[in-house]
C-alpha cells in the first residue's frame, strides 16, 4: 500500500519489554479484509520471556499483513497496515512507547523505563556509529554472540558495561547432570497434587508446584515424563518447527525460548565458575506438617505442597546467610548482596522452561507464599506471564525430581549467586532415634558461583535449609 495514502495507518512492533530487541510472530488473529476495532487482539508475538497479545491501536479494515507466522520481527518494524477514513489519534512512536515503558496487552509497567537503545538499521551503518561499550563488555558480548546495538548502557556517557551484557541474557535454568533436563518444575514424586492423594494411594509423593491440575509435577497436559517422550513428534513451540525430517534424522529450528535457553547456558558455563554440594535429609516432619496444615481453616483452600515449605526454608536460610543472595559486578569488581529476595521458581511449560519470580518473597508468610507460587506457575504455563514476571530473580529453586531422579546440579542463572535443586521425596529406610524406620527422604543440591561463595558458606547454607525441613515448626513464626 503506498506510504503516501493518508488513510492507511501502519502499526509497528512496539517495545515489548526492557532489553528485548525483537519478537517472533506466533499467529495472526486477523486477515486482509477483516474489520478490526480499537484494542482488538490482532496477533500474538513470542519474546524471550512471554507470549504477548498485541491489541490494535486503531480501528479500520486490514489492507496488508507485513509479516508471516514464524518471522522474527525487530522492534520498530512494520507489522500491519489498516485503512481508516476516520480521524484517529496518531500511533505513538517506538521512542514514545519506550519512554512510557508500556507493555502491550498489560498496561503501563511498574518497572523503571526501558534502557534499550532505539532500533537502528544495520545496513550501511558506519564505524562512527558503533555502540559505545567497555572493552570487557565487548569481549563478553563477542563470546555470547550478543549484539551491542540493542543493549542500553549504564556506564559513563551511556557506555555498555559487562553487567549490561550479562543482564541482557534471559533467565532460564539449563541443567547439566543426571539426565534430568535440568530438573525443572516440581517432581510428581515430590508434591501431592491434591489433598485426597494420600499415603495410601501411592508409596511416593506426587503433585505440582501450582497444586492440582496438569503441569509441572504430573508432566505437561497431565502426561508423565515417559509419556511425553514417547508421544513427542519432534516439534514444539519452545524449540521451533521441524526442518525437512528424514528417515534417519530430523532438524528443529532454534528459536524463541530454546534460542534464549542456549544463550543462557553458554553465558552461565563461560562466565561463572561453579561448584555444587549435596545433602540427603529426613523430611518426614515437613510432610507431617503439611498433612496437619491441610486440615486447618487457613490452608484448607490452598494448594499446599512441599515446595511451599521448601521455599520458606530457603528464605529463612537466606536470612541466616545473606551473602548467598547476591550478584557479581565484573566491571567494578564488587559483590552486590541483595537485601530483598525475588524467588525464582522453575516451571516446565509447553513453550519451554520458564522461571517466574515471586517478588519480595522474604516478606511473605507461608500461606501467601503458597498462593504466589501457585499463581506464578499457572501464569507461566498458560502463557499469561509478562516479561516483568520473568525477570529480576535473586535466587532460584528448581527440581530434578520431576523426572524421578534423586539429585542434580543445575547451572546458576546469570545475575544470581546460587540455585537450589530438589530431588524426589521417597519412602526409604532411615536411622531415626537409633532405630531403623521408613521415613520420607529427599536430596537437596546447591550450585553456586565460586567467586562469591566459598565451599564453607555453600555447605552451611544448604545444611541450614535441610535443618529447617527436618524441623519445620520454626518456619511458621518467620
Amino acid at each position: 500500500m503506498p506510504a503516501e495514502d493518508s488513510d492507511v495507518l501502519e502499526f509497528r512492533l512496539p517495545d515489548l519489554g526492557e532489553g528485548l530487541a525483537d519478537g517472533e510472530l506466533v499467529s495472526w488473529a486477523v486477515a486482509v479484509g477483516d474489520t478490526v476495532e480499537l484494542n482488538q487482539t490482532i496477533a500474538e508475538v513470542e519474546t524471550a520471556k512471554a507470549v504477548v497479545a498485541l491489541p490494535s491501536p486503531f480501528s479500520g479494515v486490514v489492507v496488508e499483513l507485513l509479516a508471516q507466522p514464524g518471522d522474527t520481527v525487530p522492534v520498530g518494524a512494520p507489522l500491519i497496515r489498516v485503512r481508516n477514513d476516520l480521524a484517529v489519534t496518531p500511533q505513538p512512536t517506538v521512542d514514545e512507547v519506550r519512554r512510557d515503558d508500556v507493555l502491550v496487552g498489560y498496561g503501563p509497567s511498574a518497572e523503571a523505563t526501558s534502557r534499550r537503545r532505539p532500533a537502528v538499521s544495520r545496513e550501511g551503518a558506519s564505524s562512527s556509529h558503533r555502540a559505545s561499550a567497555t572493552p570487557g563488555a565487548r569481549k563478553l558480548a563477542k563470546e555470547l554472540g550478543v549484539d551491542l546495538w540493542f543493549i542500553a548502557g549504564s556506564g559513563p556517557d551511556g557506555a555498555v558495561t559487562v553487567e549490561d551484557v550479562r543482564a541482557s541474557v534471559p533467565v532460564t535454568v539449563p541443567g547439566r547432570q543426571g539426565g534430568s533436563n535440568g530438573g525443572f518444575g516440581v517432581d510428581s514424586e515430590f508434591v501431592r497434587a491434591t489433598p485426597e492423594f494420600g499415603r495410601g494411594s501411592s508409596p511416593e509423593r506426587g503433585g505440582s508446584a501450582a497444586g492440582t491440575g496438569p503441569g509441572i509435577g504430573s508432566g505437561l497436559d497431565g502426561h508423565t515424563a515417559a509419556q511425553q517422550n514417547s508421544d513427542h513428534s519432534g516439534t514444539d513451540r519452545g524449540s521451533g518447527g521441524l526442518i525437512e525430517p528424514t528417515a534417519r534424522e530430523e532438524r528443529v529450528a532454534v528459536s524463541g525460548i530454546r534460542k534464549r535457553t542456549a544463550a543462557a547456558m553458554v553465558a552461565s558455563a563461560r562466565t561463572i565458575p561453579q561448584a555444587s554440594t549435596f545433602v540427603t535429609i529426613d523430611c518426614t516432619a515437613s510432610m507431617e506438617l503439611l498433612d496437619h496444615l491441610r486440615t486447618t481453616k487457613s490452608f484448607a483452600e490452598l494448594a499446599l505442597t512441599p515446595l511451599s515449605v521448601v521455599a520458606k526454608a530457603v528464605l529463612a536460610a537466606i536470612a541466616d546467610f545473606p551473602a548467598i543472595n547476591a550478584s557479581w559486578d565484573e566491571e567494578n569488581q564488587q559483590i552486590a548482596i541483595k537485601h530483598f529476595v525475588n524467588l525464582g521458581i522453575a516451571v516446565a511449560t509447553d513453550r519451554g522452561l520458564l522461571v517466574p519470580t515471586v517478588k519480595e518473597a522474604h516478606t511473605l508468610g507461608l500461606s501467601e507464599l503458597c498462593r504466589e507460587i501457585a499463581w506464578s506457575a499457572e501464569t507461566a504455563r498458560s502463557g499469561d506471564a509478562t516479561p516483568a514476571d520473568l525477570r529480576g530473580g535473586t535466587f532460584t529453586i528448581t527440581n530434578v525430581g520431576v523426572f524421578g531422579v534423586d539429585s542434580g546440579a543445575p547451572l546458576v542463572n546469570p545475575g544470581e549467586a546460587a540455585i537450589l535443586s530438589l530431588g524426589a521425596i521417597r519412602r526409604r529406610p532411615w536411622v531415626h532415634r537409633d532405630e531403623l524406620a521408613i521415613r520420607w527422604v529427599t536430596t537437596l543440591g546447591l550450585s553456586f558461583d565460586h567467586r562469591m561463595i566459598d565451599g564453607e558458606l555453600g555447605a552451611r547454607f544448604l545444611a541450614r535449609v535441610g535443618e529447617y525441613l527436618s524441623d519445620p515448626l520454626t518456619l511458621l513464626s518467620r
